[in-house]
């Protein structure tokens, strides 16, 4: 491997990290990755005093710009639309590395990269790189093209609206998984009772279908209201398996071999508070391709 390569493999992890943030689904990482690649290609790497800042600024210009169209595809969506989920793939350089820490800790789980979907393009980039990758305002306004005020107050602005949407209640994986077993117990032998116990009352259903296949095109709230859907759902013969998305415990759904949704949680450590179902055929499909068998995922029993 030349030496330009090697330096890119090097910084991979976290460009990897950065526009998988940004834009939610693997794919349109990779995509930020390629272009990034072609252009680091082209450049005399020699010439530069700081390859590692280069690298992550044509990133961030490059998941930027595919951010806002997507924002603008977004808005057309049919339903709330949740971000993909990142299965382990030693491509993405998500293995034991020195920056194991940042592509492992909260700001990767699903129920985050939801929660930044609240942020504009603009936002997103200034709090991922001044709070996420440790990059001071300074440096991320250099990174971004603006002014040291702008991104301090982009970063102030997201802040706050994070803080306002982001959960109550912050569980660890261990009571995620207790919910999701409890739920898939629930589901087996389903009662109207025995669903509702396991949401709180304000509990809300977000359900991502996009138009493809039947999916709520609103988020559902109350434990009356989602546990009238899920008993429906119940009548089906599924399978279940659990599965670590994005580091946090998660759930596949099967329909006799075909992976239909993916689910996570949210809760207050004795109630699911948020239930996300991923149901977009076209976003469980790298999923389901490394999941052969519908019985390949742990027990959750």
């Amino acid at each position: 491997m030349d030496p330009q390569t090697t330096l890119f493999q090097q910084h991979r992890p976290r460009l990897f990290g950065l526009a998988y943030r940004m834009l939610g689904t693997p794919a349109d990482a990779e995509d930020v990755l390629h272009d990034a690649w072609l252009r680091w290609h082209s450049q005399d790497a020699a010439a530069l005093d700081d390859p590692e800042a280069w690298l992550v600024t044509v990133t961030t210009r490059v998941a930027l710009d595919r951010l806002r169209r997507a924002k603008t595809e977004r808005e057309h969506y049919t339903g709330p639309w949740l971000p993909e989920p990142l299965v382990e793939n030693p491509a993405h350089g998500l293995a034991d590395t020195p920056d194991a820490a940042l592509e492992r800790d909260q700001t990767l789980t699903l129920s985050f990269l939801t929660l930044l979907e609240r942020l504009g393009p603009d936002e997103r980039a200034a709090f991922l790189l001044n709070e996420v990758f440790d990059y001071s305002h300074a440096e991320a306004a250099v990174i971004l093209g603006i002014t040291e005020n702008a991104c301090r107050q982009r970063v102030h602005r997201a802040r706050e609206r994070l803080r306002e949407d982001r959960p109550r209640f912050n569980v660890d994986a261990h009571t995620q998984q207790r919910l999701l077993q409890r739920f898939v117990a629930a589901m087996e032998q389903p009662t109207l009772d025995s669903l509702r116990a396991l949401f709180a009352e304000d509990a809300v259903h977000i359900s991502d279908g996009g138009g493809v296949v039947s999916a709520t095109l609103r988020p559902l709230h109350g434990a009356e209201r989602l546990a009238q859907l899920y008993l429906q759902i119940a009548q089906h013969p599924l399978r279940y398996s659990a599965l670590t998305l994005n580091g946090a415990p998660a759930l596949l759904v099967w329909s006799g071999h075909t992976l239909t949704t993916a689910i996570w949680v949210e809760g207050d450590g004795d109630r699911i508070t948020a239930i996300h179902a991923l149901r977009h055929p076209d976003k469980l499909a790298r999923l389901a391709a490394t999941v052969t068998n519908p019985h390949a995922g742990a027990s959750l029993h």
